[in-house]
């Protein structure tokens, strides 16, 4: 049956008279018998009983009224579903993010979202670090990625929304706990205790790179699967941490501290990104939310 057919014997179901019918569909009523007969031949049987007195439906007829007024509001509502994404009111994002100060942005941003466009749902990711984030991006697998970058890839586009300091995180009652920073080579002694080794992930490579470049190798005493961990295991005075001063200001452990580090290096930026040239109305929407909640830094 062809959604066409499917109207035009509503219409004279509703009716029971092809002239009124054919006024109301905006067509003359040869062509619309000429409808209704197609539609007939079709399903193999007859849905009216034609008089030159009266229009009744058949037993047959009668059966397809519900099923055909559902067809066309299943019509209506592919059509309705089809326009609202076009327009950014409905739509599905995939939204990759890692390590706890980035889960705190993904969070706000996610939350806004669904108070101003609930139409909007997201797949999140919480273990994405930046180079499988950049990767996904381009490939497709993601649609919105919280990541960093040396170099701004080919293809992907995004704002600064945090600005990252590697700070050392210390137990409360550590000899260096009341410095205003400390410098590298303070922490030669120190038992250091590291997220696992991640291709993707930098936190335990900073820590080994300026270990060595402050002339010491650290002494890693323990690794923990997550920022919530190692802060759990500093405060129990296991060790100490290298992480950025975000990470512990999301999630610090009760009896810890955290103490810039003083090195010359940069500071860490972490960007919005998505691909330049992504398609989607849905997601242009979050981001234009995206700049009143995540402004730009920097």
């Amino acid at each position: 049956m062809e959604i066409q057919q499917v109207r035009a014997f509503l219409v004279v179901a509703e009716e029971l008279h092809f002239g009124r019918a054919a006024e109301r569909l905006g067509v003359l009523q040869p062509p619309l018998s000429r409808t209704i007969r197609s539609l007939e031949d079709s399903l193999g049987v007859s849905l009216f009983h034609r008089t030159t007195r009266s229009v009744r439906l058949t037993p047959a007829g009668e059966a397809l009224v519900e099923p055909a007024r559902t067809m066309l509001e299943i019509q209506n509502l592919a059509i309705d579903s089809v326009q609202r994404a076009a327009t950014g009111e409905i739509g599905r994002l995939s939204f990759g993010f890692a390590r706890s100060s980035s889960r705190a942005l993904a969070a706000a941003l996610v939350a806004a979202s669904q108070g101003t466009h609930p139409g909007v749902t997201f797949s999140l990711e919480s273990n994405v670090f930046a180079e499988e984030g950049l990767a996904r991006l381009v490939d497709g697998t993601l649609d919105l990625a919280l990541v960093r970058w040396a170099t701004q890839p080919p293809g992907v586009t995004g704002r600064p929304v945090m600005i990252e300091r590697l700070c050392a995180a210390l137990p409360e009652g550590h000899r260096l706990a009341g410095r205003a920073s400390i410098r590298v080579e303070e922490l030669a002694d120190e038992d250091f205790i590291t997220l696992p080794e991640h291709p993707g992930s930098t936190l335990r490579e900073n820590t080994l790179r300026l270990c060595r470049e402050a002339g010491f190798a650290p002494r890693l005493v323990q690794a923990a699967p997550d920022t919530q961990t190692i802060g759990a295991l500093v405060a129990a005075g296991l060790g100490i941490s290298v992480t950025f001063d975000s990470v512990s200001a999301n999630t610090r452990e009760v009896g810890t501290v955290a103490v810039p580090l003083d090195i010359p290096e940069e500071p860490s930026i972490v960007y919005l990104a998505h691909l330049s040239d992504h398609g989607k109305a849905s997601l242009d929407a979050v981001l234009t939310l995206a700049e009143a909640v995540l402004p730009t830094v920097g």
